[in-house]
């Protein structure tokens, strides 16, 4: 799709390396106009000329802010900088203290939810009104896999994802009929400075990721560009009408989703949902 987002005005956060650089990359060579956000300033450059790199048009827009997402009075005077936007993408993240959850600061683990869920909501918050008076709009949100299960020792994470995928689905039907998508992404188990933090607080923490996090840095985890490739569907036209969902760049067929976009508007596949035993075959 090397036109997909011609013209289109998207914001990045969490764009200074790993998955967010390489979504800006993708972005770029598909032609939009690209805001990144990100706290460390001396990566966002890098990834700006990065992306610079990737566009084929001189006239293609590549900005950086500098900005605390966890600072969520200071969002609306960044986002009042910025144009229209057309696409966001909440890629900002951090996973947080690890270990049992009683053992955890509880600082740090509201920390968490800010960064991944109350700053992902307020971004939602600030383009909104610019997408419904235009029409149009996509938001694409990273989840994860951690919003799917339980993930032991990682509650906070685990707990603030899940909280961005039932916000997403919610927000999804709030603003269907003004033609704006609302999607969750999980990229895949990438190596990336999250899994160093596994592996950095060792089998005593970490426990049963412990083993797994490191095979995994051994392996060489999920491609960056794999899920990139999902964000940038979600981000375009090929992807008008499909809303309120959690996809997955390496188990779902995402491709096809053009091709059953009616049947999916029918279901409640690819959402979190209550099982019931009846869903199990249990008469109780």
């Amino acid at each position: 799709m090397p036109h997909e987002l011609q013209g289109r005005h998207a914001v990045i956060t969490g764009a200074s390396r790993g998955f967010g650089r390489e979504i800006a990359r993708h972005f770029a060579r598909a032609g939009a106009h690209l805001y990144l956000l990100a706290r460390d300033s001396g990566s966002l450059e890098e990834t700006c000329a990065l992306a610079r790199a990737e566009s084929a048009d001189p006239a293609q827009t590549v900005a950086m802010q500098t900005a605390d997402l966890s600072d969520l009075a200071s969002l609306p005077a960044v986002f009042a900088a910025l144009p229209a936007v057309d696409i966001l993408v909440n890629n900002a993240g951090m996973q947080g203290p690890i270990g049992p959850f009683e053992t955890q600061d509880p600082a740090a683990w509201r920390a968490v939810f800010a960064v991944n869920f109350l700053a992902a909501a307020e971004c939602c918050r600030l383009v909104l009104p610019g997408m419904k008076e235009r029409g149009r709009g996509k938001i694409v949100n990273i989840s994860g896999g951690g919003a799917t299960g339980p993930r032991v020792d990682f509650s906070a994470y685990a707990a603030s994802k899940a909280a961005l995928v039932r916000f997403s689905e919610t927000l999804a039907e709030e603003v269907r009929e003004a033609g704006i998508d609302v999607n969750c992404v999980a990229p895949g188990a990438m190596n990336t400075r999250m899994l160093s933090e596994v592996i950095a607080a060792g089998p005593e923490r970490a426990r049963q990721e412990y083993a797994r996090a490191l095979d995994q840095e051994q392996a060489g985890g999920t491609p960056p560009e794999t899920g990139a490739e999902l964000v940038l569907f979600l981000a375009s036209q090929a992807s008008d009408g499909i809303t309120g969902r959690l996809l997955s760049a390496l188990w779902d067929e995402w491709r096809e989703l053009p091709t059953r976009r009616e049947a999916l508007a029918r279901t409640d596949v690819y959402t979190l949902r209550r099982i019931v035993p009846l869903d199990r075959g249990l008469a109780w």
